[in-house]
């Protein structure tokens, strides 16, 4: 039975969870507070409690899913670390009027999570040996800049160029690393609006990247509801 960690249970993630779980998968799920732990526990997977920023808690967390289940094969980083704490305008706002806090929040954490994510999955995976996926989550931002939001765009690419560089690091090692890109709002509402991408049909793209051969990766996949706006 394949095993799996996901990161940032909050949200996607433990739609992540549900999906995986269905599946047939051995699940964990790794995350922050009591409150977000004790859902995961209630779907059914064991709760770990850890920090996707600090590259030493995402490893052990690693560990503690090999030892529980044999091995792990897919990890997703569903985290989002620029939402812990803060005010000030979403994205940052303009930078003429933005702060280093603003900064720390929306361009440094996001990238310190990804890099932390990504290295120790890097290091967990090459030590137990492929086939193995990771998938990290980022949004539109990845893709480009746009007013008041530079400094989510910021972060954004740091954690886009982190992903393709840890692909291009493992690919010959049948770990497959891949990039999901939700370029679009999450509903979270349950209300079918097709201008948002809904968290089952993104669970769908992570068992995608997940269900794919070291013979055909996908090393970034970019999802937008039809009713959207799509930007080639």
């Amino acid at each position: 039975m394949p095993a799996a960690l996901v990161i940032g249970a909050r949200n996607l993630g433990f739609a992540i969870i549900e999906r995986l779980l269905a599946d047939g998968w051995d699940v964990a799920g790794g995350a922050v507070s009591a409150e977000t732990l004790d859902r995961i526990r209630g779907a059914g997977a064991p709760p770990i409690e850890m920090d996707v920023t600090d590259q030493a808690s995402v490893l052990a967390a690693l560990e503690d899913v090999g030892a529980r289940f044999g091995r792990v094969d897919l990890v997703v980083n569903a985290a989002s670390p620029y939402a812990a704490g803060g005010g000030g305008p979403f994205g940052g706002g303009q930078l003429a009027e933005s702060d280093p806090d603003s900064f720390e929040r929306w361009t440094t954490r996001p990238a310190r999570g990804a890099y932390a994510a990504l290295s120790a999955s890097a290091r967990f995976l090459r030590a137990q040996g492929g086939p193995a996926t990771v998938v990290q989550v980022t949004g539109g931002s990845a893709r480009r800049a746009m007013p008041g939001r530079g400094l989510w765009a910021a972060g954004a690419f740091a954690v886009r160029a982190l992903t393709q560089a840890a692909a291009l690091e493992l690919r010959r090692e049948e770990i497959h690393v891949a990039l999901l890109v939700i370029d679009a709002g999450i509903d979270r509402s349950g209300q079918g609006d097709a201008r948002s991408a809904d968290q089952p049909s993104l669970a769908d793209a992570v068992a995608y990247l997940a269900s794919q051969s070291p013979r055909a990766m996908t090393h970034e996949l970019q999802v937008t509801p039809a009713l959207d706006k799509w930007t080639p």
